[in-house]
């Protein structure tokens, strides 16, 4: 294990990374509320000046988001210079800091986007769903840029695809399927923003209208693949407690699975109650937690120099022979 850096700077990272999370779930109290125009067409600026009237509770919601983005790309680039501060040319440190800067940027490009293509409000296209989704993805790599980070500021050895196997390939599958569970799931979030129901039995008889949107018939694209990527998800934690015993490995195993568990609760609570504004901001809270659980326990067991167990030359996950 590679040694800590300073106490302030792996704090620090933490505390970015908690803020990070925090500006994520206030973005999906604007998605929720339809205030995604709350400052008109105008980027960076709201409704063309610096500071506009907050007398609409739109208006308010999304400058308050971009009060918060504007204040997260600051933290950013301060975190990037300690990181570069603290560590040597070369350093896992200086890579996860750079990748997070660039993610960053993305991240208000896309943001931006939306806003001066009208994709926001009760734009119901699929020009929508495939911004929401870009954006979704791009969030979860700017989070597991600051997590990796703050594992390796912890000791964390860098990560190794090269020579673990099949347990790399599963491993590899399991976090793209979180990441595709994400996109599934806000996607579905913002078709009962645009569709709200009020009652579950009109909810389900919505995607029977002979002119229903194709937000309605993808509503049962998320639960349904969520119920598969829990099995998958908790399959591989199970899995890799035995392939590489490490303590770490077995601790961050168990987190998986048991945030996993409880986010599929917090789903199925949200589906009842027609997906309330409060279970939303908390259910993609818990999809954030549930994704930094897959990065650090991923990360953990394919970290240079875990121990993996023994395997017999046949089985899929051992690793492929040496030349």
């Amino acid at each position: 294990m590679t040694a800590p850096v300073s106490r302030v700077f792996r704090w620090s990272t933490w505390a970015l990374l908690a803020f990070c999370i925090a500006v994520i779930v206030w973005g999906a109290l604007v998605r929720a509320t339809g205030s995604g125009a709350g400052c008109g067409n105008h980027w960076p600026l709201c409704n063309g000046v610096v500071l506009p009237s907050i007398a609409q509770h739109k208006t308010m919601i999304e400058f308050v988001h971009r009060l918060m983005s504007g204040a997260l790309g600051i933290f950013v680039l301060a975190w990037a210079g300690a990181a570069f501060f603290v560590s040597e040319k070369g350093s896992v440190l200086r890579k996860g800091a750079l990748w997070a800067v660039g993610l960053t940027v993305l991240e208000a490009l896309i943001g931006a986007a939306l806003v001066k293509l009208h994709l926001v409000e009760d734009n119901a296209t699929v020009g929508r769903a495939v911004g929401v989704g870009v954006h979704l993805v791009n969030t979860f790599l700017l989070v597991a840029a600051i997590a990796l980070t703050g594992a390796w500021a912890s000791g964390q050895e860098r990560l190794v695809l090269r020579g673990q196997g099949g347990f790399a390939k599963a491993l590899v599958g399991a976090v793209c399927a979180v990441i595709l569970l994400g996109v599934t799931g806000t996607i579905n979030a913002l078709g009962d923003t645009l569709f709200p129901a009020k009652s579950l039995t009109e909810g389900m008889m919505q995607d029977r209208l002979a002119n229903a949107s194709f937000f309605l018939h993808l509503r049962a694209a998320h639960p349904l693949s969520a119920l598969a990527v829990t099995a998958f998800l908790i399959s591989c934690a199970v899995a890799s407690c035995f392939l590489r015993p490490s303590p770490q490995v077995r601790r961050r195993a168990g987190w998986v699975i048991g945030l996993v568990c409880a986010q599929v609760m917090v789903g199925m609570v949200n589906f009842a109650l027609l997906a309330p504004v409060g279970m939303q901001m908390l259910h993609l809270g818990m999809a954030n937690a549930v994704w930094i659980g897959v990065v650090l326990w991923s990360s953990a067991a394919l970290a240079e120099g875990v121990p993996r167990a023994q395997l017999v030359k046949d089985s899929p996950f051992a690793a492929p022979p040496q030349a």
